[in-house]
């Protein structure tokens, strides 16, 4: 069983964990410690207000964060990653939810203990990373970051393509060779539910700013650029949805069977309301 001094908050991303896991080491103490005296130590009145919060009936306000993260004995940094976790876990929308999370890697403890969610952020949020991962299916790759470099469009720097192998090695993606040939494993970027929509979120931005830029970078004969616009019904957009899906996986299989794989493409697939909804849902 763990004791109160093995829960390190930079461990979690999830601050209710964090809570739980504090609470629970406590109690095995046997010092008599509860939800009682928990609350007495954060000056609360309500006696089981920690059990709600750990339940997810309740939220943490800036003010009461800090009161809590006092209540589990954090000071100086660790008390300010635990507010930095809960505005992270709190946050409404996907741009507060990013912005939060930097906040929370720019915490040297959350870099030590977090090393594996970084390098699912980096991977989704530079574009050259996955390029570089699919570029190893080609038989001309080499795991020289020059090389790499000069590949990209645009060209990125030499530490910047050194930076991107590293990650895919730290993510098992791939596997470099003594004589620089690199083999893509089988490994999917699979990341924590707590950090999921963060990453994938700011993937999507990043290849949709890259989509917008090849307008200017490459040659209109090199790439397909193009849009609809709809009035659906909600029968037509599921469609549209599914056939969307089809596709994707389509182009997947198409890849894999690829007898000589030699250039990266990225194609992104967006599909959004630009109006609401003239009819009111039964």
């Amino acid at each position: 069983m763990a004791t109160p001094a093995d829960i390190e908050v930079f461990d979690y991303l999830d601050y209710r964990d964090y809570l739980r896991a504090y609470y629970d080491a406590k109690k095995a103490s046997g010092r008599g410690f509860s939800y009682r005296v928990f609350s007495r130590l954060a000056g609360l009145k309500s006696p089981n207000y920690l059990k709600l919060v750990i339940d997810g009936d309740r939220n943490l306000t800036p003010a009461m964060a800090q009161r809590f993260g006092a209540a589990c004995g954090l000071d100086g940094d660790g008390l300010l990653f635990f507010e930095h976790l809960v505005a992270f876990n709190q946050a409404k929308t996907s741009t507060e939810r990013a912005r939060r999370y930097r906040e929370l890697s720019g915490h040297r403890g959350f870099r030590r203990a977090q090393k594996l969610d970084l390098a699912h952020a980096a991977y989704h949020g530079e574009w050259f990373i996955p390029a570089i991962r699919e570029l190893a299916l080609s038989d001309s790759f080499r795991a020289d970051p020059e090389w790499i470099a000069k590949q990209m469009i645009p060209s990125i720097t030499k530490a910047d393509a050194t930076r991107g192998l590293r990650v895919l090695e730290e993510l098992d993606m791939l596997k470099v060779n003594p004589d620089l040939t690199a083999s893509p494993t089988d490994t999917l970027v699979s990341t924590g539910e707590e950090t999921k929509w963060v990453h994938i979120g700011e993937y999507h931005r990043v290849m949709m700013q890259r989509a917008a830029e090849s307008i200017d970078l490459v040659p209109s004969a090199e790439r397909d650029i193009s849009s609809v616009t709809l009035c659906l019904d909600d029968g037509a957009l599921l469609l549209v949805k599914r056939r969307i899906q089809e596709l994707r996986q389509e182009l997947l299989a198409m890849s894999e069977e690829a007898a000589d794989p030699s250039q990266v493409v990225q194609l992104n697939f967006q599909l959004f309301p630009l109006t609401r909804g003239t009819k009111e849902n039964p």
